[in-house]
């Protein structure tokens, strides 16, 4: 069968958006069975045709109909119904490299959360601790304030640690504390008191005024990140220079905890629940705006600014995309599958519209490229248990934490070329 469709060939057009790497605009016979490797083969050859200054071999990708090319193009073509009759165009893209192992932070416990901003790694644990480490690896501070385990954490304005972080807990609290990267030890400025069971989530909006918190007691609650007087309900109370702080909304509809709590924008959060559900609610007028509904407990979800959809992973081996803006047909808009166990977390990058990261219960954590739903770019191998976090807020770097009491940095080497 493979000889006999060697045989029969297709015309297909050469297309990409990489100016320095075009050859020319016009069809060429090519085998239908043709494969990556040998349409990357073809396309250098082309391009030392046209440009004899181009020494070396480089790697490029295939995209046709939108989707990554990862199979031969006659088994692509008749997955999308697409006949051999046609002028096919190919557009090629020059292939990302691999991340590379940067370091491993070494923690005493389990780590539920990471987060990086500039150069500074925020990493929550289970032996109730914060951390902050430097990307190189240098660790700079623990704290032990709260009193059991630290569920997530996050720097309150993305890439500027100046502005301080936010830490929730199974204590049943948040803190509010300010850090100077010039200044050794972090400073508490205010609690957050008002759930009742612990709180494994937060957020905070993008101009970093207010955060929201959710957990074990099903509430989303929303705060004002305000240390001033004018800001607060009544209740507010000092202790010293600490600020007792109460919500100022909560919003009730989830019936089991919620896993992760993301804003949308300054009006709109996310929330991905054990209840199998996710709801977009309206912070301003404290009300729900849409919901989906799955067939498994979420772990976790990650928004894009950049392509403006939503990843979600649950109690079962798969990834989804979903546009919550959907109003005709389905609202998932597409399925990731690779890992062999739970996915317990996935993070956007921040850079490129197409890529993300995942990490999940089987060791692994992954790179993706949305338009290759079939198979990740990458795994990216280290992690000795269950991986329970991932980060790739700073460009530079995709950082996993996990069960295995390690903190994972892997260089992105598009920074380094």
């Amino acid at each position: 069968m493979a000889s006999a469709l060697s045989e029969v060939q297709i015309q297909v057009r050469f297309l990409t958006k990489q100016q320095a790497y075009a050859v020319p605009d016009v069809p060429f016979t090519v085998p239908v069975n043709i494969d990556c490797k040998s349409l990357n083969k073809l396309v250098n050859e082309l391009l030392r045709e046209s440009n004899p200054d181009i020494l070396k071999t480089v790697d490029f990708d295939f995209l046709v109909f939108d989707e990554l090319l990862r199979v031969p193009l006659s088994e692509h073509l008749q997955e999308k119904g697409i006949s051999t009759e046609l002028t096919v165009d190919i557009e090629y893209i020059q292939r990302s490299p691999a991340p590379q192992p940067q370091d491993a932070l070494q923690h005493d416990d389990w780590i539920s959360s990471v987060h990086v901003a500039d150069k500074w790694v925020l990493t929550g644990c289970y032996d109730n601790t914060i951390n902050i480490w430097s990307t190189k690896g240098k660790h700079q501070v623990t704290v032990r304030d709260h009193t059991n385990l630290v569920k997530a954490v996050t720097w309150l304005q993305d890439g500027n640690p100046s502005q301080g972080f936010v830490s929730v807990s199974h204590d049943l609290t948040g803190i509010l504390w300010h850090w100077n990267p010039d200044e050794s030890v972090p400073v508490m400025k205010a609690v957050l008191r008002g759930h009742e069971r612990g709180i494994d989530t937060v957020g905070v909006n993008p101009d970093s005024s207010r955060l929201v918190t959710g957990g074990w007691d099903t509430n989303l609650k929303l705060w004002s990140t305000s240390l001033e007087k004018d800001d607060e309900p009544p209740q507010k109370k000092s202790r010293g220079n600490i600020i007792t702080k109460v919500p100022l909304h909560t919003l009730k509809g989830h019936k089991e905890s919620i896993s992760k709590a993301i804003w949308i924008d300054n009006m709109t959060v996310c929330t991905a629940s054990m209840d199998h559900t996710i709801k977009l609610w309206d912070v301003e007028l404290c009300g729900l705006k849409n919901e989906l509904i799955g067939q498994k407990a979420y772990l976790g979800a990650s928004w894009s600014n950049l392509s403006r959809v939503l990843l979600a992973c649950s109690a079962d081996r798969h990834i989804r995309l979903y546009d919550p803006r959907a109003t005709a047909g389905t609202v998932c808009k597409s399925t990731f599958t690779s890992h062999t166990m739970w996915v317990s977390s996935v993070a956007w990058s921040q850079h490129d519209e197409y890529l993300f990261m995942s990490g999940g219960y089987d060791n692994c954590v992954k790179q993706w490229d949305t338009r290759s739903p079939k198979a990740p770019l990458y795994d990216l191998t280290g992690h000795q248990g269950k991986v329970l976090c991932v980060d790739w807020s700073n460009p530079k770097h995709l950082v996993s934490g996990g069960s295995d009491n390690s903190v994972h940095i892997f260089r992105n080497m598009q920074f380094v070329l």
